[in-house]
């Protein structure tokens, strides 16, 4: 699986999103809420572990630089974590990915505020019908910290998706994401003294199994994304509801209600058209080059 051509990209997408919801799996199966710094540590520890045989020995010419940005990043990386623990312990596994979906609308959002994208419509409608759909999802029963946990944890994300754009351009996405790693170290360490609970053997072997699907996630939005447009391809990335849904179902025997279903449609939908919009304008302006192309030099 190359990534070369777009149905190559697309299926290593999905894979990639297989993946993230067997990570989800493993962090809802170690019930780590009451000792979830600790989990947290040894995830951000296990991480650098596995991503290290993919830096050593290649050689970057500024290794640390942009070394700001990637202690931010790694800081916001634990947030995340934390916040994906708690949503996962205390919301079914569906419903929680439901709201996870929430970050693309978040990302559209905070593009527009920060780095000044246009604002259309179209962005207007998927942001509310978003939330909209997060409301219809919510239930009394869901109502408290596992719900904001799931909104947060969508919004920190949607922030460090966005802080990719500034990272120096000479670094490799693994390499970047090893330093990131790295600097999430000293303070994840120091949380996990702090809290001073403990993780049981079968906690440690769920941590290690999480970080090792969140780095083939990782490879395989960097093979995904790599050679073709992501207007094209970003679609995949939606596989990973239905297999949360599928999964929540068969391994935790969690219900498929209309709400949740409703719900997510009103999340999704409006962002697969938005990338289906992507895709035909960029098809027009490959046909308006070529014909360019075409046109007789005099």
């Amino acid at each position: 699986m190359s990534g070369k051509t777009i149905s190559s990209a697309i299926l290593v997408l999905v894979m990639g999103n297989l993946m993230a919801t067997v990570c989800d799996v493993l962090v809802k199966l170690a019930n780590a809420n009451e000792a979830v710094f600790q989990f947290t540590f040894y995830r951000v520890l296990f991480m650098c572990l596995v991503l290290l045989p993919f830096v050593v020995g290649k050689r970057v010419e500024r290794p640390l630089e942009g070394l700001k940005l990637h202690i931010l990043r790694g800081n916001l990386w634990i947030l995340t974590s934390v916040l994906l623990v708690i949503s996962l312990s205390q919301l079914p596994l569906a419903t929680a990915n439901a709201v996870f979906y929430t970050a693309p609308i978040f990302i559209i959002l905070l593009a527009v505020i920060f780095y000044k994208e246009r604002l259309t419509k179209t962005v207007v409608f998927a942001a509310v019908s978003g939330f909209l759909g997060v409301l219809v999802i919510l239930k009394p029963s869901y109502i408290g910290w596992g719900m904001l946990s799931a909104l947060g944890f969508a919004f920190v994300l949607a922030v460090n998706s966005l802080l990719v754009r500034k990272l120096p351009e000479g670094q490799g996405a693994m390499h970047g994401l090893f330093i990131a790693q790295m600097c999430a170290l000293p303070l994840a360490g120091g949380l996990a003294i702090w809290e001073g609970g403990s993780l049981s053997w079968e906690q440690l072997g769920l941590a290690f199994g999480a970080s090792i699907c969140s780095v083939l996630y990782s490879l395989g939005c960097l093979v995904g994304y790599r050679y073709v447009a992501s207007s094209q391809v970003s679609s995949a990335e939606y596989s990973g509801l239905l297999f949360a849904i599928f999964a929540g179902w068969f391994m935790f025997a969690e219900t498929v209600d209309m709400s949740l279903l409703l719900g997510a449609a009103l999340i999704v939908v409006p962002l697969i058209y938005i990338g289906r919009k992507d895709i035909m304008a960029e098809r027009r302006k490959r046909r308006e080059l070529a014909a360019q192309a075409s046109l007789p030099e005099f």
